[in-house]
């Protein structure tokens, strides 16, 4: 069984302030760091973080090429990052005193992902592997079909949430793993048992997983219902918690661990990684997460 991330590869150019700049405001950072990143190799590096071998998929610029030394680095597989004109995608964080942080995103070579690229990598998965969405990349909607078709477990992340989703069949999705805002997005209902409520009346064979900030974690699907608290720590840098979550979500369904036992891992797992600074950087190994269980 293989597991492909179909995902965007940013940088991130990250700016420590003291509050989140205001509409006609200057506002002095106090520090500037850039790091490899984007959703989707953030969970490339939480997933071999985890132990699961992964297959990234993916078009980087011309400035972008760092990432293949990265992935290796990491334990990624390579063979389906490809390099093209133009800028990487990139993005610009702030991340405020209060370890909260806000993310403005440009698309550049993600956004230049086709279909013939697609079926050039999803011809060599079958039947049964996972596919790891989040929505950084263009022809989103492509991809789920080609992927359904071939009966591959699809796994979506829908961040950020916006138009590119309306074009998307959601019922082909087999797990949802996604925070209260993006499920208040989706189902129109705040109340976080409402949100699982209305997202499984719409997609009844779906598994989801919800993210709830200070208040953990919720799991829920057609026969069962899980929650999981955080584990307190001093909070420096939240950016890669959700990242680090389904990463190692995805990994405790291999292993085929209970769906409890999964969500307290991840809720260790993201404990660990918003301790440090950075996206990529500051996630655990699994021998780090073991130590901490």
């Amino acid at each position: 069984m293989k597991v492909l991330n179909f995902g965007s590869l940013n940088i991130d150019y990250v700016y420590q302030v003291d509050h989140m700049v205001q509409a006609g405001e200057t506002l002095t950072s106090e520090k500037t760091d850039i790091f490899l990143g984007g959703k989707g190799f953030n969970q490339s590096v939480a997933l071999a973080k985890a132990g699961v071998p992964v297959y990234h998929a993916g078009m980087i610029g011309e400035d972008g090429e760092t990432f293949l030394a990265a992935c290796t680095k990491y334990g990624i597989q390579t063979d389906y990052i490809q390099k093209v004109e133009g800028r990487n995608g990139h993005t610009i964080i702030q991340v405020d005193k209060n370890a909260q942080n806000c993310i403005m995103l440009y698309g550049g070579a993600n956004r230049k992902i086709s279909k013939t690229f697609i079926d050039k990598v999803l011809k060599n998965f079958e039947e049964g592997d996972f596919l790891l969405l989040q929505n950084e990349i263009s022809q989103l909607d492509y991809v789920i079909d080609q992927a359904y078709e071939k009966g591959m477990q699809i796994i979506l992340n829908p961040s950020p949430f916006d138009h590119y989703l309306d074009s998307c069949d959601m019922s082909k999705i087999s797990y949802f793993i996604l925070n209260e805002i993006e499920g208040a997005q989706i189902s129109g209902a705040s109340d976080p048992e409402e949100i699982a409520k209305i997202m499984l009346r719409k997609y009844p064979a779906a598994k989801l997983v919800l993210t709830l900030g200070s208040d953990g974690s919720m799991y829920k699907d057609a026969a069962q219902e899980h929650h999981q608290g955080i584990c307190k720590v001093n909070a420096v840098d939240t950016t890669a918690a959700g990242d680090t979550f389904t990463g190692y979500f995805i990994a405790g369904i291999l292993e085929n661990m209970s769906i409890p036992d999964i969500l307290y891992m991840c809720a260790t797992a993201s404990g660990i990684a918003v301790s440090r600074e950075g996206a990529s950087p500051s996630i655990p190994t699994m021998d780090e997460v073991r130590s901490k269980l």
